[in-house]
């Protein structure tokens, strides 16, 4: 599930924040699925982690243009 930035964009703040809890549950239960042998693709790991990083690079932005936009 490769996110697209531009979606992301477009979430909410609250928004941001349940996909980042849905994605590390999910991440979660492949890592779980990995231990005990079930996981039949290893690279849902990377690209849950991925996906991960790419959410905390929007929430980061989008917190600090709120920031800027109550500083002014």
């Amino acid at each position: 599930m490769a996110l697209d930035l531009k979606e992301l964009r477009q979430l909410t703040g609250p928004e941001l924040a349940d996909k980042e809890k849905q994605l590390v549950q999910e991440l979660f239960n492949l890592r779980f699925q990995f231990g005990s042998g079930r996981l039949e693709n290893p690279m849902q790991i990377r690209k849950t982690k991925r996906d991960i990083a790419r959410l905390k690079t929007v929430m980061t932005e989008v917190s600090k243009k709120e920031a800027k936009a109550k500083g002014s």
